[in-house]
This record gives structure tokens, sequence and C-alpha cells, in this order.
């Protein structure tokens, strides 16, 4: 059989987030896999309550574990790394990344108890890693957080570049400029494959570098007065630096708060990274200082919970409370989503007399993605004979691909779970995998099919009804069944308490049973939550979720 090249996302292509791609080369079936990338997506209260953490569904690679030489991390954003140490006991692979994402992603291995070298730091191109008939290169490419890079990946069927998360900036404050010679010398020998960011495929303007925020911030943190609070990504270290410079040259002192965005200014000056970064105080000396004085540097840009900006605007977070007139900038893009979140803390906010600064205007915030024309510049300067669009929404994909088609490039759709041959000439669908995603469910990892989400979302829907039953040896009840409510109202149409509907409805159920229901639970069980859901139908409009609980007296 001809040996192929194979491309598979298990995340990230269809939806922006949890990514997870695959490549293999060898006979059909047979191929010696490398995974670039195994991120995480965050939950949400409608549709994954209670969740901690969501990841792309690795069964396919898990079966396959014998054939998969290596991961690479392309950089350290949690979408892109969030699930390698969750993954890591059942793949069992050895974990590549530049020493930023490294030490990340070290810290990450530590916090489940995983042993020392499973995550191996290597070099910037030209240094390449060798995993069974791949070569890896690792190419330096500017994104919004540190030692960002493109996967140069050769193989026998031609070079891959995959370029992970990129814009074109050469001005990017932190970390390495985007190096156009170098990506025309990694095109010298021709590309087979671009596998490439979409995420900004519909901005028509060209993409602003990171250095034009800086002045913006300098001149509103001058002219604030009382506290001045900054929120944006705590990985976005050249953006949390220059807000702490813009703060220090107000005369203000600096302040980080939350737990991440602490780890990720350690991190980038542990590993070189920073050379140097604003000195810091804790919130308490922040308490003692004046108000003018004072700057805080927050996470939770995104509206989540439990961060510092959360906390914040519910009142107060390590002691520190926000008053009338002191200014709150979010620095940073809503990612689609977390609208509700974000809008919610900015109201709290506003009702305790904040004043509010967003992006709207584009003033303070620079996209950490490449807009239409970057992506253009990106196609020009490798001129592969195939663009695969990842990292997107549906409608991204396809406007990539159609970009592509546009100039001469071979373009194709391919979300998640489509298997392509990129080896040839065109792309070419060779297998549909089943994907989909599982949870991380307090300590627990579980599946979408495991139904625990899905019951959690119809109890939060429609509320709970227990039901308990005592039979006797000779499967006669003894007395009657009594009800509980949970998250149901407790009075319905006929202005009765539903309880007592309830338990008159099943006790005429009991006082009817044929001798062969009342002998088997399942029939027991059956009979009495479709009576409870059809009452509870009646009298409240809703089919609560029903637990039936049959006690036998032995």
């Amino acid at each position: 059989m001809t040996d192929r090249l194979i491309y598979l996302p298990l995340g990230g292509a269809g939806e922006i987030g949890m990514n997870a791609y695959v490549y293999g080369y060898g006979a059909p079936g047979k191929e010696r896999l490398i995974l670039v990338d195994l991120g995480v997506t965050f939950p949400d209260m409608d549709g994954t309550p209670g969740v901690n953490l969501i990841f792309p569904d690795m069964t396919w690679l898990k079966e396959r574990k014998d054939r998969l030489e290596a991961i690479f991390v392309t950089h350290a954003h949690e979408d892109h790394v969030g699930a390698v140490a969750h993954f890591w006991e059942q793949l069992g692979a050895p974990v590549y990344a530049r020493a930023f994402t490294a030490h990340i992603a070290r810290l990450k291995m530590e916090e489940k108890g995983l042993p020392d070298g499973t995550v191996r730091t290597v070099s910037a191109w030209p240094e390449r890693t060798e995993a069974g008939p791949f070569t890896v290169g690792f190419a330096p490419i500017s994104h919004s957080i540190p030692e960002s890079s493109a996967l140069v990946i050769d193989t026998p069927a031609g070079r891959v570049l995959h370029t992970g998360d990129f814009k074109v900036d050469t001005a990017p404050v932190v970390g390495e400029p985007f190096d156009h010679a170098m990506f025309e010398e990694i095109a010298g020998e021709g590309v087979q494959a671009l596998v490439c960011d979409s995420t900004n495929v519909f901005s028509e303007h060209a993409g602003r570098s990171e250095s034009t925020v800086g002045p913006e911030i300098e001149k509103l943190v001058a002219s604030s007065t009382g506290m001045f609070v900054a929120t944006t990504f705590a990985s976005n270290v050249a953006r949390v630096r220059t807000l702490a410079e813009a703060g220090e040259r107000a005369g203000r002192s600096i302040c980080l708060l939350g737990r991440a965005m602490r780890r990720m200014i350690e991190a980038a000056v542990s590993t070189g990274v920073l050379s140097s970064f604003p000195k810091v105080i804790s919130a308490e000396e922040a308490l003692d200082m004046p108000r003018d004085n004072v700057m805080l540097l927050v996470t939770g840009s995104q509206g989540e919970r439990r961060a510092a900006s959360a906390q914040l605007a519910q009142g107060k977070y390590r002691g520190i409370e926000l008053r009338e007139g002191d200014t709150f900038l979010f620095s940073s893009k809503t990612i689609p989503g977390n609208e509700r979140g974000v809008i919610r803390i900015m109201n709290q906010f506003s009702e305790i007399g904040v004043d509010i600064v967003d992006d709207d205007s584009g003033r303070y915030h620079v996209s950490g993605h490449a807009n239409r024309p970057d992506l253009l510049e990106m196609h020009r300067l490798v001129s592969p004979k195939i663009v695969v669009p990842m990292h997107g929404e549906h409608r991204h994909l396809r406007e990539h691909a159609r970009l592509a088609s546009e100039s001469g490039k071979r373009g194709i759709v391919a979300v998640n779970g489509t298997m392509l041959d990129i080896g040839g000439d065109a792309p070419l669908i060779v297998d549909h995998i089943e994907t989909g995603r599982t949870y991380l469910d307090g300590s627990v990892q579980v599946g979408a099919l495991d139904g625990i989400v899905r019951d959690r979302i119809r109890m939060a829907l429609n509320g709970q009804v227990i039901v308990t039953v005592i039979v006797d040896e000779d499967n006669e009840p003894i007395g009657e069944p009594w009800c509980e409510l949970r998250g149901v109202p407790t009075t319905g149409r006929s202005n009765a308490p539903l309880v007592e509907v309830l338990e008159a409805d099943l006790n005429q159920f009991l006082a009817r049973a044929e001798a062969k229901t009342l002998s088997d639970d399942d029939r027991i069980e059956d009979s009495m939550r479709r009576i409870v859901r059809q009452t509870c139908l009646d009298e409240i409009g809703k089919k609560p979720e029903v637990v039936v609980v049959v006690s036998r007296l032995i």
C-alpha cells in the first residue's frame, strides 16, 4: 500500500478553542503519528453547568497511542496547552515546546503529580526534533503570548507549515517580531501544505501592531484620577507590561491581582522573556497607599465569576474596594459567548460609580490573530500547494478556503473528525472520525455520552422530584409514598400543595396496582415516574426529572 500524509483535527476546526491536530505518515491505518497542541475550552452555565473544563474527545488517538511519536505545543494559551497534563498518562508521548511554553506545561504536570522529564524544551528554528518519519522545527511567530511558534513539519511527502495562532507584527513589544525573510527561507524548499489560523479572516483591514497600544494606554492612565484598574488576558505578557509601565510613568504603584496574572509574569521573568518589569506591591501595601497612587492589574477580562474583576465588582477582593470616580479599563476583546458575563461586571461597576473604559474604539487592544490581508501575506510568503484552514468556526474555515482558492491555492474545509490526505496535488478526504467533547467535572473526566451534563441541564431547567415508597415482604405498600421537591414550584393550578397532589395520585396508583407490578421494582419506578411527570405537567406546566426510590423490607 502507498504511504500517505494525513491531517486530522480532533479539536479547533469548526470552533475557536480546544485545539488538537493529528498528523500521520505511513501506510493507511498504520501511520506513525504526532499531535500538535492539546487544549481546552471553557464551560458556561447555559450549556455545561458545573463543569470545570471541556476537552476534545481523544478516544481515536488513545486507541492508537502505540503509534504516537510525540506531542508538540505551539504556545502557552490554554486552548493549546491546557489539556496536556490531563491526557499525558493516557497518551504517554514526550511533549516538546519552547522554554516559556514548556515552563507553563511543566507547572501543569506538577499540579497533576506527573513525573519530571515529561516536557522537553527545544530551541527555535533552525533547530529540529526527530519524531518517527517527522522532523519538526519551531519557527518564531508573533502572537499575543511570548514564544509562539509555527511548526515546520518535514515529512517524506513534503513540508507542512502549521502556523498555530499568529499575526503579522514586526514590533510586538515583547517576544519575537514576524520575520518575513525567515518564512521565505522556510518556503524556499517548497511547502506542500499550509495549515493556517482562520480567526480573523473576515477583518478586512491590516492588523495593528501591539506597539500602537502603549501610547493610548499611557494617555488614559495619566489623565485618570482615583484608583486605576485594568484587566487583560493574563497570558498577554506584552500588554501586562505596557499597562504596568504606563502606571509607573503616571506615578502609580503596580499591584497584580489574580493567580494567572502573577504566574504568567513570573514565568516570563524566569524564562528570560521579560528582562524587566515594574516593581509590584502586595494587596496589603496597596490598601495603605493613596488611591491616586495605585494601579491594579487584575484577571477576569472575560467575565469569569471567580476572577479578581468579578470579585471587585461584587464588593471587594483581598480587602480592596472600588469607589465612585475610580477607572476600570478592559484592555481586551470579549470572546464571543462571554458577552453576558462581561456586561454583568460592567454594570456592577457602573452601579458603584466606577468609570468603565472598554475597547469599542479599538484604542486599547489589538488582536493576536492575523486579519485577512495578513493571511494573504502568509499565503504569498509560503506559496503552498494546499491551504487547510484551522482554528475557526465553520464560517471562518469556509471563507479562508475561498480566499485561498481565489489566490490560486487549493483550499479545503476540514472540520473536526475530517481526515485528509494532504500528500498529493490536491487534498483528499479519506475518512471521517467520530469526535466530540469530554469534560472535567470536579476531578473526574466524563464523556459527553455519559449523560451527566445532560441530566444536570434537565434538572436546572425543570427541577427534580424524589419519590420514596416502602414495600413489605408480601409486596404490599407500607403507608403512603412521599415526595420531595427540588427546584419545583410548591403550588400548581389546583392551588393545592403540589406535594399533596402528587402523593394522592401515587397512592391511588398503588391502591390499584396488580401484584405483578408491585413485585417488580422496575415497573413501580417506571409507572411512578410517568405519573409524577404527567401530574407536574398538568399542575405547573413542566416535566421535572424524577427519581423513584423503592425500599423493600426483608
